[in-house]
């Protein structure tokens, strides 16, 4: 009986080394090689994807300094909030560190970076440095998208003519795109030809928008040497006159069809009709892994003469069922064989061509008001020209995917549901394994 007893016994010794050989194995594995799975249904707990784009197209250190107590009588602990907001992104790079320094008791290191608020954040990367007052993956992203820009990006916006403006509030001016572009790391400026001698060489492309009043030819002329220099430039030509800028468009061999795109598929969305709306795509880099519905108010068919000069691509083709109205509708739009010109139309035109050393791109949309203040909110259409100025400025690392819709961030419980799931835990739960104890016990015993 004895022996039998110590040859359990030694089982036993034997398991329980066993065990714990197994469990400090996978301690040791699971250290080496950390894994996560985010089960909510719209994954808050990781990174979007736009944001590991970004981390992805960032090589080197990137150095988080947090000026916070470590109590805030709101947030509590902000010390351990931050490391796991900061552990998203070190999940996807190595390389980031985090630093706290206590403003109260190092004032005068707070003091030196001019630290204004509890919490505040100080972004290093490349010997540059951002400030974020609010902790969100949006303002830490663009912090670090403003930072990945080798060097500061000047776009300028043609001026004095009655254009729209890249910091204006009206309505059909671009001040909502204008702050966008800012956040993305761009510098803005306008420029009026009448003063400048030529479109500055330092400007990484130009965006010309819808004149009120003609160009002075040499006006013009300046914007055709800018041009023929391999100038880059974001031309918004709305279904107006042009004002001046017709040797342009024959620069640029385009074609222009009178007359506004009419979209059925607009008026079954319970839109109006002269809304073009994009859904779908040609592969370009301007449109990789974007996918979001874009809305094109006012919109002007774009065309492109067959040349060797160009590269052209299509971007942006709607009303497959639809056509170009030479006249404004009335009521109910319906097509006239006689005056319209049948869909699909383009409605964006990208051409590149490879000049003087220098791979000079162009893009012709056609409609302004697809950024301006008043429609720039409807579907992707802020990101969309987001796009086109990254790829504009050589910057297409930054073209990154678009956000998820947030479909779980709050759930809402009647007071029956609330009450059943508080019992199942509170007491079914427990009397269960209580039982199952007892049953397990009672076999043993026996």
């Amino acid at each position: 009986m004895k022996f039998f007893q110590s040859k359990l016994l030694l089982k036993n010794i034997a398991f329980a080394i066993a065990l714990l050989i197994a469990a400090v194995a996978l301690y040791r594995f699971a250290s080496l090689h950390p894994m996560q799975w985010d089960i909510t249904q719209s994954a808050i707990n990781t990174l979007e994807s736009g944001s590991v784009d970004v981390l992805q197209q960032m090589p080197g250190e990137i150095k988080l300094t947090v000026y916070a107590t470590g109590q805030d009588a709101n947030q509590g602990d902000m010390h351990k909030l931050i490391r796991g907001f900061v552990a998203l992104y070190q999940r996807y790079k190595r390389d980031i560190t985090l630093t706290f320094i206590d403003p109260v008791k190092q004032p005068e290191d707070a003091r030196k970076v001019n630290i204004q608020t509890n919490g505040e954040m100080l972004v290093q990367y490349g010997g540059r440095v951002e400030h974020i007052t609010l902790l969100s993956e949006q303002s830490l992203t663009g912090a670090l998208l403003r930072l990945a820009h080798s060097k500061d990006k000047l776009l300028m916006y043609l001026d004095g003519h009655g254009e729209r403006k890249l910091d204006g509030i009206a309505n059909h001016d671009l001040g909502e795109f204008g702050k966008r572009l800012q956040q993305n790391g761009y510098r803005l400026s306008s420029l009026n030809l009448t003063i400048a001698q030529d479109v500055p060489a330092n400007a990484s492309m130009l965006l010309i928008t819808q004149p009120q009043i003609d160009l002075l030819p040499g006006e013009v002329d300046k914007l055709l040497r800018y041009v023929a220099q391999g100038g880059n430039i974001l031309w918004l030509v709305d279904a107006e006159p042009l004002h001046g800028l017709e040797p342009l468009a024959e620069r640029l061999r385009l074609l222009l069809t009178p007359g506004i795109v009419i979209d059925p598929a607009a008026e079954e969305m319970r839109a109006p009709a002269n809304w073009a709306l994009a859904a779908g795509y040609p592969p370009h880099p301007v449109t990789r892994n974007f996918n979001l519905i874009t809305v094109f108010p006012f919109a002007r068919a774009i065309g492109s003469e067959e040349n060797e000069t160009w590269q052209r691509t299509i971007l942006v083709e709607t009303a497959p069922r639809g056509w170009v109205s030479s006249r404004a509708p009335k009521d109910k739009p319906h097509f006239d064989k006689n005056y319209d010109v049948p869909g699909p139309a383009t409605i964006a035109l990208a051409l590149q061509r490879d000049i003087n050393d220098r791979d000079q791109r162009i893009v012709v949309v056609g409609s302004g008001s697809f950024l301006a203040n008043a429609y720039s909110g409807n579907g992707g259409n802020i990101d969309l020209g987001i796009n086109m100025v990254n790829w504009l400025a050589n910057e297409e690392k930054l073209i990154a995917t678009q956000p998820r819709a947030v479909k779980d961030s709050a759930i809402t419980l009647s007071k029956t549901r609330l009450a059943i799931i508080s019992g199942s835990f509170l007491l079914a739960l427990p009397m269960l394994l209580m039982l199952a104890g007892g049953v397990l016990w009672w076999r043993r015993r026996g």
